[in-house]
């Protein structure tokens, strides 16, 4: 089944770039698309409250946009239609947009510059439960946390944290380096079910219930 994608998106020009792109790209439908969050706020909020499923799998987030922004955006249609993965696509790539945006419950976050075949491809993984992160994100991520801010850095891990096996750790890790089920797999040479389940024991630990949940928790709390 095709893939509803759908963007909230002020800059018009952007928007019909994105239009162009998933009205040509395999496996993926053209939902439409909306210039400000209240637009997309209002239009899924009319079909809950109709009781009707929200028109997309899948709506791409940007994150400047006039009146309330993308994090703010995401929160709250996460808790409207929990069912549909949010993705920030974006220009900004500082630590404290991609940390807000992930624990706002963001899917993805990723960003306008890459090339239109490594978006829809990761895309297509994100949908499928893959990672929730670009690599160069990842890496963003962990760099800024190591070198550029003492106050994260600072944060202790103490044994007061989650009593996660040294198992669960690497899978997290994998996660948190941007690493599809799939991947994580073939990384530590196990099956997908015993990776599967290593995840479900990981949401249960940390009292999350999605893969960019329980990285958000990781890389604030420092747990890997």
């Amino acid at each position: 089944m095709a893939i509803r994608v759908a963007a909230v998106e002020d800059d018009a020009r952007y928007r019909s770039s994105l239009e162009t792109l998933f009205h040509h790209a395999p496996g993926f439908v053209w939902a439409g698309s909306y210039g400000s969050a209240e637009e997309a706020l209002t239009a899924a909020a009319t079909l809950v409250a109709h009781g009707e499923a929200p028109l997309w799998d899948l709506l791409l987030m940007d994150l400047d946009l006039p009146e309330m922004g993308g994090v703010e955006a995401t929160r709250q249609l996460k808790r409207l239609a929990p069912g549909v993965a949010i993705v920030v696509l974006t220009v900004f790539e500082d630590v404290d947009s991609i940390l807000r945006a992930i624990c706002a419950g963001a899917d993805g976050y990723l960003l306008k510059r890459a090339p239109a075949h490594e978006l829809l491809r990761q895309l297509e993984a994100i949908v499928n439960g893959g990672a929730p992160l670009t690599a160069g994100v990842a890496r963003t991520i962990l760099d800024l946390l190591r070198t550029e801010s003492p106050r994260l850095r600072e944060v202790p891990r103490g044994p007061a944290g989650p009593a996660l096996t040294e198992r669960e750790r690497e899978v997290l890790q994998a996660l948190v380096e941007g690493k599809s089920y799939k991947q994580v797999a073939e990384y530590l040479a196990v099956s997908l079910d015993t990776v599967r389940s290593h995840i479900r024991s990981i949401y249960r630990k940390l009292q999350v219930h999605s893969v960019a949940e329980a990285v958000g928790r990781a890389l604030r709390e420092r747990l890997v």
